[in-house]
């Protein structure tokens, strides 16, 4: 559990492990420095216009190759829409309006710890072109989405449901 934290953040001491806050967590017996973990935030868009989806394909792990909806991590000094914006600007060259929570999943990757939040958007401007971390970015419609290349399917499908979008994979 401590693998990824040896050192105080603080004052440099080696941590020690002891039973705080219901929980075993990383501490520092010189200072009294406590590591908390907090949870990673990612955010993607489910855009959906003119009966066409925005999608863009992965150009990193987990899923490489694979499409998937413009997402991306929030920063510490971020609040989640425009981290989200920021995002879809970064990856697909569009400029985009972001609506409402549509869900809140935990993250589709096992080996990350977080929450994912996903919005409505709304594209405003901009020209598409891929960008930053992806490889394409491209509308498809909403009957011939390429759900055997789909990076994490049961989010999209979840996504569209409650949206009132009814697709067969």
């Amino acid at each position: 559990m401590m693998d990824d934290y040896r050192f105080c953040p603080r004052c440099g001491q080696p941590l020690a492990t002891k039973h705080l806050f219901g929980a075993e967590r990383p501490w520092c017996p010189s200072c009294g420095y406590i590591v908390f973990r907090d949870p990673k935030l990612a955010v993607g868009a489910l855009i959906v216009q003119d009966g066409q989806m925005l999608l863009v394909k992965r150009g990193v792990i987990p899923r490489r190759g694979f499409w998937a909806m413009p997402s991306g991590f929030v920063e510490y000094d971020e609040q989640p829409r425009a981290a989200l914006a920021r995002e879809i600007r970064e990856e697909t060259g569009l400029e985009a309006v972001i609506g409402d929570v549509v869900e809140a999943l935990p993250m589709a990757d096992p080996n990350k710890k977080g929450v994912f939040l996903l919005f409505e958007g709304r594209v405003t401007g901009g020209e598409l072109k891929a960008g930053d971390d992806v490889t394409e970015a491209r509308w498809f419609p909403l009957n011939n989405l390429p759900w055997q290349e789909i990076a994490f399917p049961e989010h999209l499908q979840n996504a569209l449901k409650k949206q009132g979008i009814e697709i067969k994979s």
